[in-house]
């Protein structure tokens, strides 16, 4: 991926609304320096500010980051317990950028399981970038995509249990109002999906959201993606031709 390594040059016209990103590899980039995992996800997250300065000034209006998953809770604790301070010292020390970026910041996931000052931290966040009207930075933070469709069927079918809700009315729509991603309102769906690492599988992402995403799989761990890099994930993105099921009308 990416054998050219210059720098192209976008059209402004056509930059992707909604970036989500899997940002993979920080453990194996700490292993590769001979560094504890932790020194890759403090790397990381320090990553974490440089791309969200360079997706804002790109136009991008919707920038979802997979900071922890569902089945993160797997790890050893020692690394889970890193983890969930992240979000507090990133939030405690950029939150001042992030109001000068005029960036909006946005947590989703089963946000009741985190430590309470990780949630503290992130409502914090939200509450203090409320009335930026820049480019929303959207968290999915102990968030999994199939959790997120039980949630969303399960709520459906409380609605049409109660009368509330018909059955025969329920629609693409309906589920999309029942999902996490449903504050987004029409910039819900990433429009390019980027994961870093050299990985190529979804990893219980935003199933329902990334119907017609397009991928791109860059092969630099996390900490390693430069703006450089998402410029051309983007030039890519833009050499595509998303055609949404239907046919191109010159085909």
């Amino acid at each position: 991926m990416f054998a050219d390594k210059s720098t192209p040059a976008l059209d402004p016209a056509r930059i992707p609304a909604h970036v989500a990103i899997i940002m993979d590899g920080n453990g194996r980039w700490a292993k590769k320096r001979f560094l504890p995992r932790i020194a890759g996800h403090k790397a990381g997250m320090e990553n974490v500010k440089v791309i969200t300065k360079a997706a804002s000034r790109m136009g991008i209006k919707v920038l979802t980051l997979y900071a922890f998953s569902t089945e993160n809770w797997k790890r050893p604790d020692a690394e889970v317990n890193y983890l969930m301070s992240l979000p507090v010292d990133f939030f405690n020390v950029f939150m001042p950028e992030l109001i000068a970026e005029n960036v909006r910041v946005q947590v989703m996931g089963e946000l009741a399981a985190l430590p309470a000052k990780t949630r503290q931290a992130a409502a914090a966040a939200e509450a203090d970038t409320a009335q930026n009207t820049g480019m929303i930075l959207n968290f999915a933070l102990n968030y999994g995509g199939r959790d997120e469709l039980i949630e969303a069927t399960r709520a459906i079918a409380t609605e049409a249990a109660a009368g509330t809700l018909d059955p025969t009315a329920i629609d693409g729509d309906t589920v999309a109002a029942h999902l996490m991603t449903n504050r987004l309102g029409a910039l819900a769906d990433p429009d390019l999906l980027i994961r870093t690492s050299g990985e190529e599988r979804l990893s219980n992402f935003l199933l329902w959201q990334m119907a017609y995403s397009e991928l791109v799989f860059a092969p630099e761990y996390w900490p390693d993606f430069t703006p450089s890099v998402l410029t051309r994930a983007v030039a890519d993105y833009q050499a595509r031709d998303r055609r949404f099921g239907g046919i191109d009308a010159n085909s």
